[in-house]
């Protein structure tokens, strides 16, 4: 479905990372390890799809589709470290501070993090109104993976560790945690394209159904599938006696939330005159992905 794109994001950031080959070794080795281990590329994808959406040039939104990877892969490295998950397998291989050391590991996403907001700015020669969307760009995505976002949503799943949380919370940690990197996946395609103010709106609510539905059908996998299915350990929220859908409302009630979001998603896309057939399936396989 995304065969096309995801070639052009894979081949942009080999090219981007190997900037960096004159780089201390272990440290470009374990950047290249993550960054390129592979992945559904979902929130690159989804870049290019809504700028393709509102009838945008792609090309132009590439950096921020491969800033958005890196963005991503850095927050899985430190999200893997003892100190956080503790995990020890991500998409199928040794996590990657089993291979190159917590240090490095560390940083290796440090690395990663700055390298995104390089990529972002090195073209700023186009005219001043593209400069202006690459800045708004530069933006979002940091708004949107600092404290107000995903690295928020990370201290609040730390500090309800072993404790109860009521619902809100856990919807409002999910929605940051994993739920802003998506948005401002959907809302920089946007911007790039020139949307106008409704198509942001409309790809803003597409992103947060499609985030949390992401994020709950996580959940309900990390009890109903296997490591060997996933590529990753299951079952540590139950170790870690992290609060999750699952536990507050059961697999039943979990799926059911899963299809409600899916439904809403896809219809925030009738606003868009482009093509949204791939952005259709994209939130059904998502939704369907094997319990």
């Amino acid at each position: 479905m995304f065969e096309d794109k995801i070639f052009k994001i894979e081949s942009k950031l080999k090219k981007y990372i190997s900037n960096l080959k004159d780089s201390e070794e272990d440290l470009f080795e374990s950047m290249c390890y993550s960054l390129l281990i592979g992945g559904k590329r979902i929130r690159s994808v989804l870049s290019l799809e809504f700028c393709s959406a509102c009838n945008g040039d792609e090309d132009f939104a590439i950096p921020f589709a491969c800033a958005l990877e890196m963005v991503h892969t850095y927050s899985l490295i430190h999200d893997d470290l003892p100190c956080m998950d503790d995990s020890h397998l991500r998409r199928g291989k040794p996590s990657n501070h089993v291979v190159f050391g917590e240090a490095t590991a560390l940083l290796a996403g440090d690395a990663l993090l700055t390298l995104a907001f390089d990529v972002l700015t090195s073209n700023l020669s186009y005219s001043k109104q593209e400069n202006i969307k690459i800045l708004k760009c530069v933006n979002i995505l940091s708004t949107c993976a600092g404290a107000n976002g995903m690295i928020g949503g990370q201290s609040i799943d730390l500090k309800y560790e072993n404790k109860k949380i009521d619902i809100k919370t856990l919807q409002k940690m999910h929605e940051m945690k994993t739920g802003k990197l998506i948005l401002a996946a959907a809302r920089g395609g946007c911007i790039l394209a020139g949307a106008s103010n409704s198509q942001v709106l409309a790809a803003e609510k597409y992103a947060k159904n499609l985030g949390l539905a992401f994020q709950i059908t996580d959940d309900i996998l990390d009890v109903n599938s296997s490591e060997l299915k996933l590529g990753k350990p299951t079952g540590i929220d139950e170790k870690k006696t992290k609060p999750t859908y699952v536990t507050l409302l059961g697999i039943c009630k979990s799926k059911e939330f899963v299809e409600k979001l899916t439904d809403d998603a896809i219809s925030s896309l009738e606003n868009f005159e482009g093509n949204t057939e791939n952005l259709k399936r994209l939130a059904l396989n998502l939704s369907k992905r094997s319990y």
